[in-house]
């Protein structure tokens, strides 16, 4: 069953740029590595914090990737550019 992380975090005031385009470093990496890593989509909220959605084949698949990519130093580099992360997962039960 399709599977979601969802991450929610701030980004200090100058850091968004730099925060971007880690991330799409990151994604780059982590996608090339695991192609059950369907899609990722950011959102950022009308109180000034992101919702950033993962989205992966299966609970596995995420659970195997986030295994391997724990040490890598682009995850803590773009981390560090994050306050007040939290993160969730869930499994998709319908999408209209």
């Amino acid at each position: 069953m399709t599977t979601v992380r969802t991450h929610r975090y701030t980004v200090e005031t100058g850091n968004l740029a730099t925060m971007l385009e880690r991330r799409t470093q990151l994604i780059d990496g982590i996608r090339s590595a695991n192609p059950a890593f369907a899609e990722a989509t950011l959102i950022r909220l009308t109180d000034g914090s992101y919702l950033d959605i993962w989205r992966w084949d299966s609970a596995e698949d995420m659970q195997r990737a986030a295994q391997a990519a724990g040490g890598a130093p682009l995850v803590g580099a773009t981390l560090s550019l994050t306050a007040d992360h939290t993160v969730v997962d869930g499994e998709i039960l319908d999408e209209r």
